[in-house]
């Protein structure tokens, strides 16, 4: 597995446990990159969804991704306030081509006071009969949503005060 290299502009590939695309943002610009981490920042760009139809982000957002946590969240900069959107899915890969990982539909929506819904349950428990998620998934994604519930409640990593501010910053001397 390789490492984006910081300043670069990649793509994120989001899978289905079937192996389908689900979904695919055209440009992140890197933040970070570590062996187990990247941080990336992205404005209007094109996303394609696996049935073709295109459209493009309406705010700054930045993007948090780990190797060894089964969440990825993104914090979407809008004028009143920070909406984050968390979604269950696996570790990412990096392979040059694109940083991917597999989505598991349940979301987690979390608004600018903090407080928190989960969505997509529905969804999640038709895809995990359909593709026949393993009993270990589901179990490694319930404890997922635990620790993601925790992350926000704790205000840890991309929920903490001053992580979002601090990575625009970085992600707008790179406009500029």
């Amino acid at each position: 597995m390789g490492i984006p290299i910081e300043g670069d502009n990649i793509q994120i590939h989001s899978y289905k446990h079937n192996g389908h695309i689900h979904r695919i943002w055209d440009e992140t610009k890197i933040l970070k990159a570590t062996k187990h981490l990247v941080i990336g920042a992205n404005d209007r760009t094109l996303v394609t969804e696996s049935d073709g139809r295109t459209w493009i982000t309406r705010e700054p957002a930045i993007c948090y991704f780990h190797t060894d946590i089964w969440f990825n969240i993104i914090a979407m900069i809008r004028e009143d306030g920070i909406y984050y959107y968390c979604n269950l899915g696996s570790p990412y890969v990096y392979d040059h081509e694109a940083l991917k990982y597999i989505d598991y539909d349940l979301d987690v929506k979390v608004y600018p006071d903090m407080t928190f819904t989960l969505l997509d349950e529905d969804e999640y428990e038709y895809h995990r009969m359909q593709m026949g998620y393993p009993d270990v998934i589901d179990h490694i994604l319930k404890r997922n949503v635990d620790k993601l519930v925790r992350w926000i409640r704790q205000r840890k990593g991309p929920f903490s005060p001053d992580f979002i501010d601090t990575w625009y910053d970085r992600y707008l001397m790179y406009r500029s």
